[in-house]
């Protein structure tokens, strides 16, 4: 064996086989549920991260993904989760990885990124917190079914929030996942991943900081787009602003709220709100609110 393989016990674990024959066992999406609460702040990697004061709310959980952990590197800082669920990335840039593994309570990563990250970080697949993500009916070792036959029988599933369409097979791959041990929607962006984990994790109030959506920009860490090069633009009409529009019309309410710290976001206002500071700051009550006692515990 040459490289990274998933191995699922009778009992459901996962596991990684390594090629050199060890075997790591993950850690479980199950008990994380509901583990945590109040405001959390997901932070992209759009330039707007500059703006955002991240010491200033040091005492919030954050969560990164991709190279946002810079940010984190930068302040001193350590998120509560790590998220990269795109393969380009983690071959492109595996230091990034391996250090939001490092400085992260937990982490997350889809298979085909924990085996291209193996090859320039082995030792990062070692840590006791890393997760599994797996997309909503993209399961692995499971008969995935057509979108539109999944989207049918999900329709009164409470995990799921989905559209369903007998004309439109695009259709039926929209929706919000509230329960992240049965996989997520991807989106084709990995912030509205970790919108699906905030709430999966029982946070109430998130905030976006650097979901810019504007391909042109680049990201804070890569301008130019050198390195990794963004499909927002192809993506945006067709896949990102449909997941958004079902996260506003169905999933959002009194019990949890979303809001976009990105002044010129191409995410609609009206659609996710955009929010100063200092309205950040009256929604959660401080300029820096202590984590809630159960916020990042051991589990």
């Amino acid at each position: 064996m040459n490289t990274v393989a998933l191995e699922i016990a009778s009992t459901g674990e996962r596991g990684l086989r390594l090629p050199d024959g060890r075997y790591r066992p993950l850690a479980s999406w199950e008990p994380l549920r509901n583990s945590c609460s109040g405001p959390v702040f997901i932070i992209a990697s759009g330039p707007s991260v500059a703006e955002f004061p991240m010491q200033r709310y040091a005492g919030v959980p954050m969560i990164a993904m991709n190279g946002s952990i810079a940010c984190f590197e930068t302040a001193g800082l350590r998120p509560l989760f790590y998220l990269c669920d795109d393969a380009g990335v983690a071959e492109k840039k595996s230091a990034a990885l391996a250090s939001g593994i490092r400085l992260s309570r937990w982490s997350a990563l889809n298979l085909e990124s924990m085996q291209r990250l193996y090859e320039a970080e082995p030792r990062s697949l070692e840590a006791e917190s890393l997760l599994l993500m797996e997309r909503v009916n993209r399961w692995i070792g499971v008969r995935r079914l057509s979108d539109r036959s999944f989207a049918w029988s999900a329709r009164r599933d409470p995990d799921f929030v989905m559209r369903w369409s007998l004309l439109s097979q695009t259709s039926n791959r929209i929706g919000f996942s509230r329960n992240y041990a049965r996989g997520y929607f991807n989106a084709r962006t990995i912030a509205y991943a970790a919108v699906q984990l905030a709430y999966f994790l029982g946070f109430d109030k998130v905030f976006l900081v650097g979901v810019d959506m504007n391909s042109s920009l680049g990201q804070f860490y890569d301008p130019a787009g050198a390195q990794v090069r963004s499909r927002l633009d192809d993506d945006f009409g067709d896949h990102i602003l449909p997941h958004f529009d079902i996260l506003a019309r169905r999933v959002i309410d009194s019990r949890f709220q979303v809001f976009n710290l990105s002044r010129d976001s191409r995410l609609p206002g009206e659609m996710i709100p955009k929010v100063s500071l200092g309205q950040v700051d009256d929604l959660i009550g401080s300029k820096s609110q202590p984590l809630a006692p159960e916020v990042g515990k051991s589990v």
